[in-house]
């Protein structure tokens, strides 16, 4: 039986990346040998798009993006423009490894009752 879900996030500068999810998200973590960090995320969901390159993409999702776009950049985080789409709100959370995560407020009903 599936119990949960990884995610794995490639970075240029894992160190930097663990230590925004530790620090300035305050997600938590568990130390899987010699500092290697797994962190606990927040209740997820999948949705699947039609696509001709298979790719992924990950999402944090939130109650009032202004509001967390706000608090984000009180800690100095980089957010991209508003993008106003059907489904949702969105905008894009630099990582100091130069990657990019996905933010956004649902406009539809989640499959985590939110």
């Amino acid at each position: 039986m599936i119990t949960g879900a990884h995610v794995i996030v490639y970075s240029k500068d894992p160190e930097a990346d663990r230590a925004f999810f530790r620090d300035t998200l305050n997600f938590s973590s568990v130390d899987a040998g010699h500092g290697w960090l797994i962190f606990a995320l927040p209740p997820a969901e999948a949705a699947f798009h039609p696509g001709a390159n298979n790719q992924h993409e990950m999402y944090f999702m939130c109650d009032d993006l202004k509001a967390t776009m706000a608090s984000l950049k009180q800690k100095e985080v980089a957010c991209g423009p508003v993008k106003e789409e059907r489904w949702g709100s969105l905008t894009t959370i630099a990582l100091p490894g130069g990657g990019k995560i996905g933010l956004y407020q649902p406009k539809h009903p989640t499959a985590i009752g939110r």
